[in-house]
């Protein structure tokens, strides 16, 4: 698990009691790899906006910036989580 730089991404929390510890958007339980699989398949903020209505456009912009900057980590979760299905 990663450790989030609190100066950089503010609102991107690690909790072990919230979804095994993943990164999540602190306060919510929508977790980054949700974010990075709309961004992946089309950058378009506008519809994870509307996806995900709980979310400002800073918190979107940081949740993007920190699957940017942890882009091997968020793929990973991603691609377990699509073989458990």
């Amino acid at each position: 698990m990663a450790t989030v730089d609190t100066d950089r991404y503010p609102n991107v929390a690690h909790d072990p009691a919230v979804l095994g510890g993943a990164a999540v958007i602190r306060g919510t339980r929508i977790p980054v790899r949700a974010v990075a699989f709309y961004w992946r398949e089309k950058p378009d903020r506008e519809r994870i906006l509307r996806n995900y209505p709980q979310l400002s456009r800073e918190t979107l912009d940081e949740a993007v910036r920190y699957y940017e900057a942890h882009r091997a980590e968020i793929d990973d979760e991603l691609r377990a989580e699509t073989n458990l299905a």
